[in-house]
């Protein structure tokens, strides 16, 4: 039996390595095609590495037994993201082709929802492929929105960084690490997120047009944020009365012993 579990384990770690191969030979596809330099080859390769990295560590410590059909549909649109990722880091030396860009950042946004799909068809939905196309998601946005800053200004990397700030508080607030209940409202702003920033992107609209475009989209994602915010929070006071409440007869009787 235990020859059977190192025999699966070893197989999913293999899709991971495919994957990471099929990202460089995306890299190579791409950088021909357009004289790609050495910024974003690095930042491409960086990129397929450190996926590859950490999916394997997580997989290992989930000890799935299966990669899953709807994981690999996440997985190819990493390595569509890893090649956005190279075009946008190239983008500092020489603008890519626009619609090179567009092309590989719209079908990445169109499979984001076809891997949630998948997974509750072939009832293989689990906590990692959850978290996988979650991070997969919001370092699209991060990449899009670092795109779009260089024309419009830095405050545009509010909508990609808000995510990982939010991680960050929950350091050190942990209530806002509390499971938050199902919306079909936070998930459409965070679709709408790689939809409004592509279009700014595409520069299909008047320069005026598309801040608004990518004014909406903050706007929008500020909305969602603090509405979540504010529920947790609210939610955690009840908590921490409870707690509080539980733990004073316990105080006494430390104290009437002592």
């Amino acid at each position: 039996m235990a020859l059977n579990n190192s025999y699966d384990a070893r197989l999913v770690q293999q899709e991971t390595a495919v994957g990471a191969g099929v990202q460089i030979l995306l890299l190579a596809v791409i950088g021909t095609a357009i004289g790609m330099g050495p910024a974003g080859w690095l930042t491409g390769l960086v990129f397929a590495i450190a996926t590859w990295a950490v999916l394997s560590r997580a997989l290992h410590r989930s000890r799935l037994r299966s990669f899953g059909a709807a994981n690999r549909v996440t997985l190819g649109r990493a390595t569509l993201v890893g090649g956005v990722t190279a075009l946008v880091a190239d983008s500092f030396q020489d603008s890519p082709p626009v619609s090179l860009f567009v092309g590989l950042t719209a079908v990445a946004l169109i499979l984001d929802g076809v891997d949630g799909k998948v997974a509750r068809r072939t009832g293989t939905s689990t906590p990692l492929g959850a978290r996988f196309d979650m991070e997969v998601d919001a370092f699209l946005i991060l990449v899009l929105s670092v795109y779009v800053s260089m024309v419009m200004g830095p405050w545009v990397l509010l909508i990609g960084g808000m995510r990982y700030v939010f991680v960050a508080a929950a350091r050190v607030w942990p209530w806002l690490t509390a499971p938050l209940p199902p919306s079909t409202a936070r998930k459409t702003v965070a679709a709408l997120q790689g939809v409004l920033l592509l279009l700014a992107g595409a520069a299909l609209l008047p320069h005026a047009a598309n801040v608004a475009v990518v004014a909406l989209a903050l706007g929008l994602l500020l909305w969602s944020f603090g509405r979540d915010v504010l529920w947790l929070w609210r939610t955690s006071r009840p908590a921490a009365t409870a707690a509080s409440a539980v733990a004073a007869p316990e105080v006494r009787r430390e104290l009437v012993a002592g």
